[in-house]
């Protein structure tokens, strides 16, 4: 009798005929998270045979947020099958639970990868490839030794992305050591061999992340390295020793396993973080004391052999041999070549104390070294061969791996150049060079570069819109009309963006009142612009619409008429003081400085006010709607908000005493104190909360899944980022430049939880990240598409998943 742990519901499901079962309640609460996409779940839970209901349902239950609104019906009900075929058909099944057979057989993706149909093809192709294999461990190393010659599949930099699918990564025959493991990952899980992705976001060193796979023997998990078999052996690699030196009380530092459960834990997407997260369980414990048994007297040496005379040239491969003063073998191995991981080398045990000669077998002259080891500890030399002598040997695969290393020896400025002269800004994050680490002058010199052709291409795509007067974002349109005072500064004009009122009313009345605010204020220097609402509603300014419109509106002020990004301000009277109220907190990392003028606040609130100055002036006798009461309380707010918080919610109310919706103009006094500021788009402290109207981007941080009432509290100070409180908010990536601290040098951000200490708030912090955050050109170009803001440009990003409780205490 078995015993089966995927579904509650499974013998239930034996008799299952009924066409809406009472499903158990995480399926439920799937089908509720589905959307648009149910009926296509639930027919895939009412077609699912009765013995792979249980497989359907627990796979529905854990799907990605993002799989269960798009993956279809015979996507889910193939796959199953195929899945539970290949457990039940394994030589092995008896040895693998169901809730082993759920984690790592089941799941039809590792991590972000490309979703597709490759269980039944990669079936076909690995059944003959283990014929004669009785256990799972068997078997997984016969596929690692295969199928990597047999699909044609060699690791490269050169790939198209670091998570490839199998299909993507068989069709180039290139991939990153994360599309080599999930290609093994899969292969495995086709003929029934549990199999799960693991890796570490950096090694401790700072060299960089690596990818590998584990595999279920009946008891426990092992690893080993993709397209890197170690013989008949699982749990031996060339990472054994560095694995084995992380650390699990650094997020950075410690060894994930990929899982479709909820734990809590999210694995480190550190080749791309704008991937979809996926869940995991830190396993780094179990690799601690993993490094190979290094006898007394003796130290571990890593070894490379390059064909050139530089630490750039091209690794090869080589036997190389290490002698003692007699003559004596000590050791040998052969050496790595480019094919292989960049932190994948040579290593072997050499006595310490006495005179080594290494060299090479056949030997080459000249490329000897002889050395006495003195240290206990990881020491790394090159041997190098003279070009002619390899190139004699080398087959196509070999050259081609050279070729890449030679371009990845080129100037990075030089590898920008050559691409941007055929391909667009837009397209360059998915060059193999985009994820490199930058140093921070290598970025000095290309942001220009990025910037002017990105810039020049926009141009060209929004003139004839601009010139239209008319600006089009979700359907909605926009009229707008602009006139220029004064002289240009040096940096750019500035740009005050001027919203009418009315609203509610006919068109002919909101008409009258856009005539009437292109009148109604003068700055001494910039552009004042006046837009026409695009609807005729009540709430003219703040719907969802405007904000796309605004941002649209300020990037072609900028490449049209020179407006420096830094000092665009808005305002705006009765309705448009309404749209004031509404969109500076919302928008204000687009703004220098905002002023409301007769407006009314409705439900929004001023907490993104923090770093905009923002200045009301009211109508001492305005009491439609209750507006003068309503801008008394708010000077009140924004005084205790100021006070509060040193350096935060700069503002100035002015209530007009005697007057009533109308100002006579005394209003005008918010054009030059606007003036008086610059946007701070990097500021130490940001507070964050997203209105009806939500945006992915706010200052330095980035919100992947925002929603209506999320709030986040964050604090820069030195290198270390503070997320001080934070409501319902899954996922945060924040970004940073070097002008915001030190690149170079490692970067910890902490969560303070809930349940602080009282009188020591530090003392319940949880780390979620200590590292090197990587300067890329990924980054670069990513934050420069999204505002178009040569500005607005980050270098590095951290992705973290913020706690929503305490940890378990640790022993």
């Amino acid at each position: 009798m078995l015993s089966f742990a995927c579904s509650s519901a499974f013998v239930l499901a034996l008799n299952f005929a009924q066409p809406n079962p009472s499903y158990p309640p995480a399926v439920t609460s799937a089908l509720a998270r589905s959307g648009a996409n149910a009926a296509q779940i639930e027919r895939a839970l009412t077609e699912a045979p009765a013995k792979e209901l249980p497989s359907m349902e627990w796979l529905v239950s854990h799907m990605p947020p993002s799989d269960l609104t798009t993956l279809d019906a015979t996507f889910l009900l193939t796959h199953v099958h195929d899945a539970f075929t290949a457990w039940t058909s394994a030589p092995w099944h008896a040895y693998i639970d169901e809730a082993i057979y759920c984690e790592a057989i089941l799941p039809y993706a590792s991590t972000s990868e490309k979703r597709e149909l490759w269980m039944s093809s990669l079936r076909e192709k690995c059944l003959p490839m283990i014929a004669g294999a009785t256990a799972p461990e068997q078997a997984a190393v016969l596929l690692n030794q295969k199928i990597f010659t047999a699909f044609k599949v060699q690791y490269s930099t050169k790939r198209a992305r670091a998570d490839q699918s199998p299909s993507e990564s068989m069709s180039s025959g290139l991939a990153s050591c994360t599309g080599l493991s999930i290609l093994l990952i899969d292969a495995c899980r086709s003929v029934g061999i549990p199999a799960r992705f693991v890796g570490v976001p950096m090694w401790t060193d700072g060299s960089g992340n690596h990818s590998w796979v584990e595999i279920y023997d009946g008891s426990s998990w092992h690893y080993t390295g993709a397209a890197e078999p170690t013989g008949d052996a699982l749990d031996q690699g060339w990472f054994s020793a560095r694995a084995a030196g992380q650390n699990r009380t650094k997020p950075g530092y410690a060894i994930y396993a990929t899982t479709w459960r909820d734990t809590g834990v999210v694995f480190p997407m550190v080749f791309d973080s704008t991937r979809a997260t996926t869940n995991a369980i830190d396993v780094t414990d179990r690799y601690l004391g993993k490094a190979p048994a290094i006898p007394a007297g003796y130290t571990l040496v890593s070894l490379d052999v390059r064909e050139g005379n530089t630490v750039t040239s091209p690794r090869v491969e080589r036997v190389v041999r290490c002698i003692d003063a007699n003559g004596t073998e000590l050791a040998r191995g052969s050496s790595k070549s480019e094919r292989f991981d960049t932190n994948d080398h040579l290593e072997l045990p050499l006595p310490i104390g006495q005179p080594i000669t290494i060299m090479l077998d056949p030997p080459v002259n000249g490329s000897e070294t002889t050395l006495t080891l003195s240290a206990n500890s990881l020491i790394s030399y090159t041997l190098f061969v003279p070009a002619r002598v390899q190139a004699d040997e080398d087959d196509k695969n070999n050259k081609d791996a050279i070729a890449e290393q030679k371009t990845r020896a080129r100037p990075i400025n030089a590898r920008v150049s050559e691409f941007l002269e055929k391909g667009s800004v837009r397209g360059i994050s998915k060059e193999f060079f985009a994820t490199e680490a930058l140093t921070k002058v290598q970025c000095e010199k290309l942001e220009p570069k990025l910037v002017s052709d990105y810039l020049r291409e926009l141009t060209k795509e929004n003139k004839a819109e601009f010139d239209s007067k008319i600006l089009e974002a979700g359907g909605a349109k926009m009229p707008f009309w602009y006139a220029v005072y004064g002289d240009k500064p040096k940096s750019g004009r500035s740009l005050y963006i001027s919203m009418h009122g009315g609203g509610g009313a006919p068109a002919q009345v909101n008409d009258g009142q856009w005539e009437n605010q292109k009148k109604l204020y003068t700055p001494k220097e910039g552009v004042y612009c006046a837009p026409r609402a695009p609807t005729d509603t009540w709430n003219l300014w703040h719907q969802g619409h405007i904000d796309p419109l605004f941002a649209k509106l300020i990037v072609d002020m900028m490449l049209f008429e020179s407006v420096d990004p830094n000092r665009v301000y808005i305002m705006g009277y009765s309705a448009g003081g309404d749209g004031v109220y509404q969109l500076a907190p919302r928008m204000a990392d687009y703004l220098a400085a905002a002023a409301m003028m007769a407006g009314h606040p409705n439900e929004t609130k001023p907490d993104g006010l923090r770093n905009l100055p923002f200045t009301l002036h009211m109508g001492g006798e305005d009491k439609s709607f209750d507006r003068n009461q309503i801008g008394r309380n708010w000077k009140v707010l924004l005084d205790e908000l100021s006070a509060k918080d040193v350096g935060g919610y700069p503002h100035e109310v002015v209530i007009h005493e005697g007057k009533g919706h109308w100002m006579d103009r005394e209003d005008a006094v918010a054009v030059p104190w606007m003036a008086r500021y610059t946007r701070n788009l990097r500021p130490t402290k940001v507070i964050w909360l997203q209105d009806d109207v939500t945006s992915p981007r706010f200052y330095w941080l980035m919100n992947p899944a925002p929603k209506g009432g999320q709030r986040v509290e964050v604090v820069r100070e030195g290198q270390v980022i503070t997320i001080v409180e934070s409501t319902d908010i899954e996922t945060l990536v924040i970004r940073l430049d070097d002008s915001m601290l030190d690149l170079s040098k490692p970067v910890v951000v902490k969560a303070l939880l809930k349940a602080a200490v009282e009188g020591d708030p530090s003392q319940n912090a949880v780390v979620l990240f200590e590292g090197i955050a990587p300067r890329t050109l990924s980054t670069m170009a990513r934050t420069l598409i999204e505002r178009s803001d040569a500005t607005g440009i980050f270098t590095a990003e951290i992705t973290v998943k913020l706690p929503t409780a305490a940890p378990a205490p640790q022993p």
